[in-house]
């Protein structure tokens, strides 16, 4: 294609109102747009910032007093992130349960962690307090699991 034919249709681009001009000879090509992408930016609205409240809303009070108390006692906690389990197989018993004794090497529960399953361990001996997660519950690294008396 010939540079003057190039650029008379730039100058047809320029004087026109067309966006876009394209156009094939054989088995040359050429395709010329004018005007980039335009973006439009969302008005930004200033936010409105409140005191800090010196006592917990009624949601709040709700919200602390539905979570359960924890036993005092040895944390057992997750040494990753994970989801928990209280059995090797869902028609399984449960590994422990509140009131058992277990001593050093029981296993208390299983997390799954990339397609791997891992026995916690009761680092010490004792007597199951609480079982803090529910099976199939996802947990977080050092998130307390099982509390050992």
């Amino acid at each position: 294609m010939d540079i003057r034919k190039v650029k008379k249709l730039i100058e047809l681009l320029e004087t026109s109102e067309l966006s876009e001009i394209e156009i094939h000879e054989g088995e040359e090509s050429i395709r010329l747009s004018r005007g980039g992408a335009v973006f439009a930016q969302a008005p930004v609205l200033p936010v409105a910032s409140t005191p800090a409240a010196s006592t917990p809303s009624a949601a709040e009070r709700a919200t602390i007093a539905a979570e359960p108390e924890v036993p005092d006692g040895h944390s057992v906690n997750s040494p990753m992130v994970g989801t928990f389990y209280t059995a090797s197989t869902p028609e399984a018993e449960a590994f422990v349960k509140v009131g058992d004794q277990v001593e050093t090497g029981d296993t208390l529960c299983i997390i799954e962690a990339m397609k791997m399953f891992n026995q916690i361990e009761a680092d010490r001996s004792g007597t199951v307090r609480a079982v803090l997660k529910t099976n199939g519950e996802p947990v977080e690294y050092g998130e307390p699991l099982v509390i050992i008396g």
